[in-house]
């Protein structure tokens, strides 16, 4: 029985990205480790995640709301459930165009 309880507190379950509040620009790690990271991004409608590069090659999921995603001269509308992977070290901004979350992968 105590090792069944030592498994079952090996397991968690998190509310922050639904406590996540839209703001302006919020950002909240998830995961950090040498070979993960997971980024939770709240953008209040019209915020903006101003310029900045990714480390590593990335991937972009949006939970909720919409986003226009500029890199490269380009912009791409986003909206809800897609994904949208980009490249390391290329600088590129996100606006909201309605309250949004979404997931950055690298």
């Amino acid at each position: 029985m105590g090792s069944k309880r030592q498994l079952l507190s090996m397991y968690e379950i998190s509310n922050e990205i639904k406590s996540l509040p839209f703001k302006e620009l919020q950002l909240k790690p998830l995961v950090n480790t040498s070979l993960l990271q997971i980024l939770c991004v709240s953008l209040e409608q019209d915020a903006i995640f101003p310029e900045h590069s990714s480390p590593r090659d990335a991937q972009l999921i949006v939970l909720e709301g919409e986003i226009t995603f500029y890199i490269n001269e380009k912009q791409f509308e986003l909206l809800k459930h897609q994904h949208f992977n980009f490249p390391k070290e290329v600088v590129h901004w996100v606006k909201a165009n309605a309250n949004s979350k979404f997931l950055i992968i690298r």
